[in-house]
């Protein structure tokens, strides 16, 4: 296939489906525009203790990628950006993205004296809130480009004590958003999931009780690079906890909040109880459930972790949590459908499975949604091609193989954009 003269693919969102994408289509010799807008490409994966199906850390699959958009001269990359429109057709798309400022130039050497130095702190989107970082921070420790960058949102007024500080002069807290133009032959969506926002079940405490968490941040404790440094506690008292429930379905096959079911929840609780576990092995860990979904390969793993004698599993919908206020416990009343009744536990941490959302912020408008806010349009119809958990929720593997199929339907309509002369 000879590409010579084909116009770029844009990509839209920077996680392990765009990613994908992007690299796939660059191999080929594609040009890649990759938009992100966040101040760091690895979307969620990046925020993993380890992912399906061979338990891998993030370093494992994301590493490979940021080399080889290292290698590349065909990707560019743009963070803190955001797709404003894109007009035209198949094949001969206008696209205008505006770029924030990161406030921070190529010459930073990751020293790290501009947050020494920032008087600032702003809750850290990264670990969910779980910690504070500066106005001036590094989005990770596996941040890909590998700059600071500085939320001048969270600074006081007139602070320049950063800049002052940094001897390579690399900030520049004078830059202003700049908008670009590109001319694409193909637009990849995959700007990913969110999670449920959990304090909209008001009945299960999550904002009102410090010890209930949700699965992502549960996901975050465990993480070497992660709040507590790996140490799975409670948020409360920093004790690791001795009784632990999980809820499922938090939001998720309930027609006041997700009518649907997010696909990955159960294998991801069946795996922060093993994190517990392996730390903790007295601890007693307690899975509420409607059904136990471990589809395909993963079945394997649900059926071994289930085996565990001090994991147990009880069919049945949570009704509420309270909270003993004197230690931080909290009391968990559930109906135990297979018992036929109705009991009220005690637990020390409660985790909630929450529910995989689309993440529509960031699209151009005009793209075809279903009734939740999938994306449809996988066959890439019309040149817009949707990857990854904007289309459907969905573990890491099957993302990529997702992803790695937009990336070929998207190669044929920059096939088709060929200019000849």
């Amino acid at each position: 296939m000879n590409l010579a003269g084909s116009r770029p693919v844009l990509v839209i969102g920077g996680g392990i489906a765009g990613l994908t994408a992007a690299v796939e289509l660059a191999a080929t010799g594609v040009s890649v525009i990759l938009v992100e807008k966040s101040a760091s490409l690895g979307g969620r994966v990046a925020g993993l203790h380890q992912y399906f199906p061979k338990l891998c850390p993030p370093a494992c699959g994301l590493e490979m990628h940021y080399r080889s958009l290292r290698e590349s001269p065909n990707v560019t990359v743009l963070t803190q950006a955001e797709v404003v429109e894109v007009s035209g057709s198949a094949g001969a798309f206008e696209a205008t993205v505006r770029v924030e400022p990161r406030f921070v130039g190529e010459s930073c050497t990751l020293c790290g004296v501009c947050a020494g130095v920032c008087p600032a702190e702003r809750p850290d989107p990264f670990n969910y809130g779980l910690s504070q970082t500066r106005a001036a921070y590094l989005p990770h420790a596996m941040a890909y480009p590998a700059l600071y960058a500085i939320d001048r949102a969270a600074c006081p007024s007139g602070c320049q004590a950063c800049q002052t500080a940094c001897a390579y002069g690399a900030i520049h807290l004078d830059a202003q958003p700049e908008l670009r133009e590109f001319q694409v032959s193909a637009v990849v969506a995959a700007t990913g999931w969110k999670p449920y926002d959990a304090a909209r079940l008001d009945t299960l405490g999550f904002g009102k009780f410090r010890n209930v968490v949700t699965n992502v941040m549960l996901e975050r404790m465990a993480a070497a690079d992660g709040p507590t440094a790996g140490r799975i506690l409670r948020p409360s008292d920093a004790r690791e906890p001795h009784t632990v429930a999980f809820v499922q379905c938090a939001g998720s096959r309930d027609e006041n909040h997700l009518p649907y079911c997010s696909a990955v929840c159960c294998t991801a609780s069946l795996k922060h109880a093993a994190y517990i576990r392996a730390q903790y092995p007295e601890t007693a860990i307690t899975i509420f459930y409607i059904d136990i979904r471990t589809p395909g390969r993963l079945e394997e793993f649900g059926a071994a972790v289930s085996q565990d004698r001090n994991l147990r599993l009880i069919k049945g919908k949570v009704a509420r949590v309270e909270e003993n206020p004197a230690t931080g416990d909290l009391l968990v009343t559930a109906e135990d459908t297979l018992a036929g009744r109705k009991n009220t536990l005690q637990f020390e941490l409660v985790v909630l499975a929450t529910g995989m959302v689309p993440q529509q912020e960031g699209l151009p408008e005009g793209l075809a949604r279903d009734e939740f806010g999938f994306l449809n349009g996988s066959e890439g119809s019309g040149g817009f091609v949707a990857a990854g958990c904007i289309r459907r929720p969905a573990e890491v593997s099957a993302t990529v193989q997702d992803s790695t199929g937009a990336a070929l339907r998207a190669l044929q309509w920059a096939h088709r954009s060929v200019r000849h002369e």
